[in-house]
């Protein structure tokens, strides 16, 4: 069971290392929580960002993905301009859960498309509530992953 959980933990890494363009957008791999962890620290490449805005197919034009990732349009306009600057770390921290979240919901329901157009949507176990716009505060994100987790293990209540 334990391997189960490690290899759940390296593939959701992986894949939301993906969502962000992979290696070749962050300046290099993720290996493991720890590589997460300093990656954040130091802030994500700004064209790391940009990649997952620019593979979105929903979400990008939603006031909620601001929320979530904790930038404005402008903000996120003057990225485009500025590829290589670093996003702080909260910015990183919360794009980096965006992307793993999205991952997530993604392996659950089997395309990125059907995952955004979820998180877009109430869900009745969250009491009617948009999974994107529990994602702008930690409270909101962990009841949106304990819902996730029941979820793919089929508890409902």
């Amino acid at each position: 069971m334990l391997d189960q959980v490690a290899d759940t933990g390296d593939a959701g890494l992986h894949a939301a290392a993906a969502l962000l363009g992979g290696s070749r957008a962050l300046g290099h791999g993720v290996s493991g929580p720890l590589d997460a962890h300093e990656m954040l620290l130091d802030g994500i490449p700004g064209a790391a960002f940009l990649y997952l805005v620019d593979h979105l197919s929903t979400l990008r034009k939603s006031p909620s993905f601001e929320r979530a990732v904790g930038m404005s349009v402008r903000t996120m306009q003057r990225r485009k301009d500025s590829p290589l600057k670093r996003l702080s770390p909260e910015q990183s921290g919360r794009t980096w859960k965006f992307a793993e979240i999205l991952a997530r919901t993604t392996r659950m329901l089997g395309s990125q498309a059907e995952a955004e157009l979820w998180l877009a949507r109430p869900q009745m176990g969250l009491d009617g509530r948009r999974p994107i716009d529990l994602m702008a505060t930690p409270a909101g994100i962990e009841m949106l992953e304990t819902f996730i987790c029941r979820l793919e293990y089929d508890v409902y209540t």
